[in-house]
């Protein structure tokens, strides 16, 4: 079964943000049943890093991945 984010990528499942961010965030995203840009952007920036595998430069790589494909962290 193949998922469509917003960015357009078809990705099964465990493989949202294979490539951006280590493998520790994204079980972490997976747990929360996090596995879209959409999804992701319904939480704020603080929410993520409570996640185990968030520190300063997991999320800036997220963040700079989630601002190339025009979506935000809720305020």
């Amino acid at each position: 079964m193949f998922k469509f984010h917003l960015c357009g990528e078809s990705c099964g499942t465990g493989e949202f943000l294979q490539g951006v961010i280590a493998m520790p965030a994204r079980r972490a995203l997976e747990k929360e049943k996090i596995d879209s840009l959409e999804k992701l952007s319904n939480y704020s920036e603080e929410e993520i890093m409570q996640l185990h595998g968030f520190g300063k430069n997991t999320m800036e790589k997220l963040k700079n991945y989630m601002k190339e494909n025009h979506v935000s962290f809720k305020n």
